[in-house]
C-alpha cells in the first residue's frame, strides 16, 4: 500500500512557476512508476508527465505535448518524493493536479490513467492571464 500526498499548487499568474511536490509513504518508492495527472472543470483527467522507477533517482521521463519544454518530473527517491517543476505556466493549466504510482515492473511510463494503482488527493493550481 502506498499513500500519496501533493502540495505545492496555488493562485500564479500567467508566466509564472510552481513546484508540485508529492510525498510517498513505504519503503518501495523507488520500485514505483510515478506520474503527474490532472483534471480540469468538465474535462477528463489527462496526462501530464511520468517517470519509470530506476535505481538511484533517475527514471525515463515522458511528457504530455502540451507541457513538453515547460514542465519537469524528478524524484528523489531518499525522500520517497516526485516533483513537477512547472514554468511558463499558461491560463490553460488551470487544474486539479494529481499524483499517482503504477507498480509496473516495465521500465517505461504509461500514460492511462486506469493503470495506475495508487492516487493523491489532488492540488489546485490556478494560473490567471
Amino acid at each position: 500500500q502506498v499513500q500519496l500526498v501533493e502540495s505545492g499548487g496555488g493562485l500564479v499568474q500567467a508566466g509564472d512557476s510552481l513546484r508540485l511536490s508529492c510525498a510517498a509513504s513505504g519503503r518501495t518508492f523507488s520500485n514505483y512508476a510515478m506520474g503527474w495527472f490532472r483534471q480540469a472543470p468538465g474535462k477528463e483527467r489527462e496526462f501530464v508527465a511520468g517517470i519509470s522507477w530506476g535505481g538511484g533517482s533517475g527514471g525515463r521521463t515522458y511528457y504530455a505535448d502540451s507541457v513538453k519544454g515547460r514542465f519537469t518530473i524528478s524524484r528523489d527517491n531518499a525522500k520517497n518524493t516526485v516533483y513537477l517543476q512547472m514554468n511558463s505556466l499558461k491560463p490553460e493549466d488551470t487544474a486539479v493536479y494529481y499524483c499517482a504510482a503504477d507498480r509496473t515492473t516495465m521500465l517505461v511510463v504509461r500514460t492511462a490513467s486506469h493503470e495506475y494503482d495508487y492516487w493523491g488527493q489532488g492540488t489546485q493550481v490556478t494560473v490567471s492571464s
